[in-house]
């Protein structure tokens, strides 16, 4: 199964949210439901990673999981792609390197929740991320402190938007970010794995 990067019309506003998802759930479509409609998105592209260079272990097929995203986003604004297994990326800075050269005239949104603010500074060229995409940041039950007190987000306190910003985010000019709290679905791949729930 090959999943090529979805079209784009100039000036479009794409949120862009990166993950292994081993496996995708519903908290993945209640997250990217809430960002088309809070940061003002046009879609969500669900960026299906070969692996995360921060995890240990491999996930599951990528053909497996293309068609558990493909079965569960059950909404005609959220596309899958495998785009990082197409072009040979590792990392999110190069993905999204590639995306400006393929997507030109569209406006990107990098997506995230909460815990991954808090661990940010680990990923490789972090803050040429913060500097070239803005970010929307996603409220997680539990995650709300660590995520505010986490090195990127007091580097750039002084270009976050408030929560009644978070419409114009896709128009800000980064460095700009906006941390926003919506009614969380508590479910995460580690739960479910754990639970026996995917077999990879």
């Amino acid at each position: 199964m090959r999943l090529g990067l979805p079209y784009a019309a100039k000036g479009q506003r794409i949120g862009l949210l990166g993950g292994s998802f081993d496996p995708p759930h519903r908290g993945h479509v209640h997250i990217s439901k809430a960002a088309l409609k809070r940061f003002n998105l046009d879609q969500v592209w669900w960026l299906v990673s070969p692996g995360n260079p921060l995890k240990p272990d491999a996930p599951a097929a990528m053909g497996k999981r293309l068609a558990a995203c493909l079965a569960i986003s059950d909404h005609p604004r959220i596309k899958v792609t495998d785009f990082e297994a197409q072009v040979g990326t590792r990392y999110t800075a190069q993905t999204l390197e590639a995306v400006f050269k393929r997507r030109q005239g569209a406006r990107f949104v990098w997506l995230m929740g909460a815990d991954n603010l808090a661990q940010f500074h680990r990923w490789q060229r972090w803050e040429w991320i913060m500097e070239n995409v803005p970010v929307g940041v996603i409220a997680r039950p539990g995650d709300r402190t660590s995520a505010r007190m986490s090195k990127a987000a007091k580097r750039y306190e002084g270009f976050r938007l408030r929560g009644d910003q978070s419409g114009i985010l896709a128009d800000a000019v980064p460095p700009a970010w906006c941390f926003i709290n919506v009614p969380m679905v508590d479910v995460s791949s580690t739960e479910i794995r754990a639970r026996g729930g995917w077999e990879r």
